[in-house]
């Protein structure tokens, strides 16, 4: 294989930086990181009595928890995998799981007593549904 053909190829380094916005690779790292690091610790280290995990603003403790997590290690896995491969199923799950997100932080601003409230609430989800217009508007990019 020719310089010129690694260079280029969509393994490189080069293509993978060009591949997808900053704000995507942004996404891109966020997942791996989850997927490698963090929910790892979480699901297999972190002592049970200390585990949360938070889905469309529920807060969940203990074994509930540890659930919640395993689904999110398989969420951040299929996330990492479907940015690093711009996958075409990826466009309609990263919206819909960024609308979720954004409902999510909502919700949980209003029932938990750490959530900061409406103001905070909708300032942060305001964020989430940007990146899940941003993750629509380029739809096109995911065609792996």
């Amino acid at each position: 294989m020719s310089e010129n053909a690694v260079v280029h190829s969509e393994f490189s380094l080069r293509h993978q930086l060009t591949a997808r916005p900053v704000w995507m690779q942004l996404l891109l790292a966020f997942s791996v990181f989850m997927t490698f690091v963090y929910v790892p610790w979480d699901v297999l280290i972190k002592p049970l009595d200390e585990d949360q995990e938070v889905w469309f603003g529920v807060l969940f403790t203990g074994w509930f928890a540890k659930l919640g997590g395993l689904l999110h290690w398989l969420v951040y896995g299929l996330a990492s995998y479907g940015y690093l491969k711009m996958k075409r199923w990826m466009y309609p799950w990263s919206v819909i799981y960024l609308l979720q997100v954004a409902l999510g932080m909502l919700v949980w601003s209003l029932l938990d007593e750490r959530g900061g409230g409406l103001a905070t609430g909708s300032i942060v989800a305001g964020f989430f549904l940007m990146v899940a217009f941003f993750s629509w508007r380029e739809r096109d990019k995911f065609d792996g």
